[in-house]
């Protein structure tokens, strides 16, 4: 180890020796920087640094070096987002603290309930838990809470960004701050991420009112190496007889399968496609391409409907280092759960976000000498008959180009941590019931949304009638002496390990025309009734949603192009938007495309320039419109929120809005556009009085009407709101929408 580490001779000489032993040569940045801080254990801590730069190294080793050294037994409860994540680190921490004599105690559902009662009985060491345990644990060890956390030396979470703007990040500010009220001190807090945008915000959401306290730690190490190839597929146009009802297989698939089988094959490496069911479709055809060539299988798939064995064998194929093995997974592989080193990421289609896509990449290029590796596969719908506007701007590879760009750049979309999350709240006045057997609603006024706490936005008249409305639901009730306990259904919802999870599951809708079901589809975005949906190879109408059964009952519609809206992978952010607008009007050609992708690149330039979108921002699709806003899903979802406030069907679609025409022409929605800007922005119940698929969090149902709204509030506030001065942007190319939302060709990323 290097005699100018100062850092290092600050841990315990048991963890020195540790290093030494593991032939580490010197300590990373991110270590060097965050010992001091941590190891005196007074003050809280953010580490950011890329996957693999040792950030829970730069944690445990000062964490572990401070418990050691304390005259009493400690404490360091160590948070995560998932329960695989706890098993990896418990692997990693149990060699080290054996040699420390600290004991590692995981705490999730698989945990047996002798190991538990262990640590309960001891209540030191390092305790990896999940905040859903922790949630259950505060439910229902109330009275022994203080006991059990009175010797808390650190909480530690790890994935930060995986909780910033969530709620159940909101559930783990609340845990976090209702075991320090038991305890009657702060506990230091570490937060750790790979993948944070704006450090400022992310001490914000680590400490509730004191974000400027936190001591900040970002990696200066040089990124590795990274190697980029895109290559493009067209789908081969295929016209169908009028009574054909099944739309033919994509050939592209098996192409791309055939060309990941010759690139991958003999290395570990990840497999993105954007879906579940295109998780199976590859894993499928990859598999059947090694019985072909009757070599052993080395393709796995990983997935959230799986069972948990299925993925266990899936992980352990990848961490074991005698055979090959690549997964074929969604997003249960971004996190840091321990799969070793890949060589390469693939994506198929553009992912989710850029901040996504940063995440996945960390995962090549962990060996010493070895470049990070991502391979991106697009495809497009060969041009032809009447081809989409999405086809005609190749979409898919313009987002996917501009999302790698911005990568590029350093750039990835900011966490959004504030919001009401009164759903949240309801979870947890029910959960703080639970924990002490009953409360005034003064206290848990004074415990949930005083100043510096997690809810402290909410007012003393919103939290009194929430009280009375869930009194209403029969979720809460008050006795003689004033104390709110349980209602009777409240008692059946604590009372079921479902209560927990602050999130629900993602839900998808069930699709049925005629009567018959057409299969199911996750929706994401509002919905509304006559908008169209891309399914089974087919356009059709929404006819009718039944929002509580989830289901969303459709009319075929015949002539006209297919909409751009099919369930989605992904929120886009503005700033992407922005790129791919920019990339549509320049000439420059990405090093890292084949021949395909710039032929379709080309031709999406080419279609640009021969509609003149650089001027015109209305695009006449027959019995529809679509304005080009160039904006985030957000912004285009509050868009058509206003529109059909003024009666116009209008979805987000894409780059724009798609207007049914019906019987308006395009200078009357024109007309409505501009008297959108005119008058001040409506009310958020105005503005979504018309659209469905509203009650995306767990306790949204228990809401009070009012304060239902309030929590889109920032929906219609901090998108539509037009220039101060009531005249058009100045912004060079603006259109009428630029001037009702002050949008223009905005870069900020502070846009939704």
């Amino acid at each position: 180890m290097s005699e100018a580490s100062s850092s290092f001779h600050l841990l315990d000489a048991r963890i020195q020796r540790f290093i030494w032993a593991e032939g580490w040569e010197s300590l990373r940045d991110a270590q060097e920087a965050a010992i001091p801080l941590i190891v005196k254990a007074d003050c809280d801590v953010i580490v950011a640094a890329a996957t693999a730069a040792g950030k829970t190294e730069a944690a445990f080793f000062p964490a572990l070096t401070y418990l050691v050294q304390a005259e009493k037994p400690g404490l360091i409860v160590y948070i995560s987002p998932l329960k695989a994540l706890i098993n990896d680190q418990f692997g990693r921490l149990d060699r080290l603290c054996d040699q420390l004599e600290v004991p590692v105690w995981p705490w999730h559902g698989d945990i047996s309930a002798s190991t538990k009662t262990k640590f309960l009985n001891k209540s030191n060491g390092v305790l990896l838990i999940t905040p859903e345990s922790l949630e259950a644990m505060l439910c229902n060890r109330g009275s022994s809470i203080r006991s059990v956390f009175e010797r808390a030396a650190f909480f530690v979470v790890d994935e930060l960004h995986a909780f910033i703007g969530s709620e159940r990040g909101k559930q783990l500010q609340s845990l976090l701050h209702r075991i320090e009220r038991v305890i009657g001190r702060s506990v230091p807090r570490i937060g750790l991420s790979a993948t944070l945008g704006d450090m400022s915000l992310a001490a914000e959401f680590l400490r509730p009112g004191k974000g400027s306290s936190v001591k900040l730690v970002e990696s200066k190490s040089a990124g590795t190496e990274l190697k980029i190839l895109m290559k493009g597929y067209e789908e081969p146009l295929v016209v169908l007889p009028q009574d054909t009802q099944d739309s033919p297989e994509p050939t592209t698939p098996s192409l791309i399968a055939t060309h990941l089988f010759k690139s991958l094959r003999g290395s570990n490496n990840l497999i993105f496609p954007n879906s579940r069911r295109e998780v199976e479709r590859y894993t499928h055809l990859l598999n059947t391409l090694c019985l072909l060539q009757k070599v052993p299988n080395e393709f796995w798939p990983h997935h959230g409907n799986l069972s948990k064995e299925i993925r266990a064998e899936t992980e352990a194929a990848l961490k074991q280092k005698e055979y090959p093995a690549t997964a074929v997974c969604t997003n249960t592989l971004e996190l840091g759960i321990d799969i070793g080193a890949v060589k390469s990421v693939a994506q198929i289609g553009p992912p989710p976000s850029v901040a996504s896509l940063r995440q996945r990449l960390g995962r090549s290029g962990r060996r010493k000498g070895e470049p990070a590796i991502l391979r991106g596969y697009c495809i497009e719908d060969a041009l032809g008959g009447q081809p989409s506007l999405s086809t005609e701007l190749r979409l898919g590879t313009v987002q996917m180009i501009a999302m790698i760009s911005l990568l590029l750049e350093g750039w990835f979309e900011p966490p959004v941590p504030n919001g009401a999350h009164l759903s949240t709240l309801v979870q947890q006045m029910l959960s703080a019931i639970a924990q002490h057997g009953g409360a005034t609603i003064g206290e848990l006024y004074l415990l949930l949304c005083a100043p510096e706490t997690p809810f402290a936005g909410v007012s003393k008249e919103e939290f009194v009638g929430l009280a009375r409305h869930l009194g209403l639901k029969e979720l809460l009730m008050q006795d003689s002496s004033g104390i709110l306990l349980h209602g009777r259904i409240g008692e059946k919802f604590v009372n079921h390990y479902t209560f927990y999870a602050a999130f629900t599951t993602d839900e998808e809708f069930r699709v049925v025309a005629a009567g018959k079901a057409l299969g199911t589809i996750p929706v994401s975005q509002m919905l509304t009734t006559g908008q169209r949906i891309l399914f089974a190879g087919k356009t059709w109408r929404v006819d009718e949603i039944d929002e509580p059964q989830k289901t969303i009952f459709v009319i075929r519609t015949s002539g006209g192009v297919p909409p751009s809206f099919s369930g989605g992978v992904g929120r886009t952010h503005t700033r992407v938007r922005q790129r791919m607008r920019q990339l549509l009007e320049g000439d420059d050609t990405p090093a890292f495309s084949d021949e395909v992708v710039r032929r379709f690149l080309t031709e999406a330039r080419r279609n640009y320039a021969a509609r003149n979108l650089t001027q015109e921002f209305v695009v006449n699709q027959g019995s529809a419109i679509l304005f080009l806003t160039w904006l985030g899903d957000a912004a285009n979802e509050a868009i058509s929120c206003l529109l059909i406030r003024r009666g116009i069907t209008a979805t987000p679609a894409g780059p724009g809005v798609e207007i049914q025409k019906n019987k308006h022409t395009i200078e009357k929605v024109l007309d409505v556009l501009i008297d959108a800007a005119v008058d001040e922005p409506p009310s958020a119940d105005m503005l979504l009085a018309d659209v469905k698929n509203l009650q995306r969090q767990k306790w949204d149902w228990a809401l009070p009407e009012a304060l239902f709204y309030t929590r889109l509030t920032p929906v219609s506030t901090s998108i539509l709101k037009r220039p101060s001065n009531g005249a058009r942007s100045s912004v060079s190319n603006a259109s009428p929408l630029d001037w009702i939302y002050g949008a223009g060709k905005c870069t900020s990323a502070s846009n939704p």
